[in-house]
């Protein structure tokens, strides 16, 4: 099987490395020629073009910033739709608004491709390590077409519904994330402001109804969790600035179905003000630092 990869960057290079570890003939491409020499340097075959990429293709995976990106990809100028083969399987593992998902499935419909949104959860530990969590929407057919390749880069993957809903989940599980990672943050400094030995509390809670995904897997304080971003000075990781991105699509989200989101659009200022005082680059765990006297 041929495949395509658009999008080699701190998550896209590690998924399409999986790939080819697992035998597939995997052309890429991405504008940053460091990402280019290190997809091949792990036995990728790099394209100048993404026509070159796409020729050939079986599947077509995308991993890339921004819907206005994607559409520009797959649908701008150069129209890739229009160039890849009848019954293609592309699959936009990209984080974008909503409205671009579906108009990009139903462009790629119009030129005889299967689209689907298939954005992901895991980060880029999760991406190195083939980890990852895909949201998939898509048609059941589809879905079962790509969960062969999907399952040489993911652990867990789930069909969330029609085109659109991998998109719908993924606001919906990063707003909650938002959610619960300031407020661990805001009880673990409350804590430490205290005298509390921050691990000490962290172990306490754990085992009490304040347990969350944030406080078990990600701690945001330094020094109390070996391996992750606040114990490595913030670097790594998923940054402030993709956080803040996806708080806007969730926001967007809501604003279109009249949705209110009160603790969302709370999460959402708090991480603008701490992107705003030059934190945008560091993991979105560094929102505990906001609350540090």
């Amino acid at each position: 099987m041929n495949i395509a990869f658009f999008g080699l960057g701190n998550m896209g290079g590690p998924m399409a490395a999986n790939l080819v570890k697992a035998g597939y003939a995997v052309k890429g491409f991405d504008l940053s020629p460091e990402s280019l020499v290190a997809f091949r340097e792990i036995g990728g075959e790099v394209a100048e073009t993404p026509a070159e990429a796409a020729s050939g293709a079986d599947v077509v995976i995308s991993m890339l910033p921004n819907g206005q990106i994607v559409r520009d990809l797959y649908a701008g100028e150069g129209n890739l739709f229009g160039q890849l083969m009848p019954n293609t399987l592309v699959i936009d593992c990209s984080t974008i608004d909503l409205s671009t998902a579906r108009d990009m499935a139903e462009k790629a419909h119009m030129e005889g491709l299967v689209f689907l949104d298939a954005p992901v959860s895991g980060g880029t530990a999760g991406a190195a390590a083939g980890t990852l969590t895909f949201m998939v929407g898509g048609e059941d057919a589809a879905f079962e077409r790509a969960k062969p390749v999907l399952a040489h880069m993911g652990k867990n993957i789930f069909h969330a519904g029609k085109v659109g809903c991998g998109q719908l989940v993924k606001m919906c599980n990063n707003m909650l994330l938002a959610i619960h990672m300031a407020g661990t943050a805001e009880a673990l400094a409350l804590g430490q402001a205290n005298g509390m030995d921050p691990k000490v509390l962290s172990d306490i809670m754990l085992q009490s109804s304040g347990a969350n995904w944030s406080l078990e897997k990600y701690n945001p304080v330094p020094g109390v969790m070996d391996g992750v971003p606040a114990s490595k000075d913030y670097q790594g990781g998923f940054m402030v600035d993709l956080m803040l991105k996806d708080l806007g699509l969730a926001a967007e989200i809501a604003s279109q179905s009249q949705q209110d989101t009160p603790m969302g659009d709370l999460a959402r200022s708090l991480f603008g003000q701490h992107a705003e005082a030059g934190n945008g680059s560091l993991d979105f765990s560094s929102i505990f630092r906001a609350y540090q006297k």
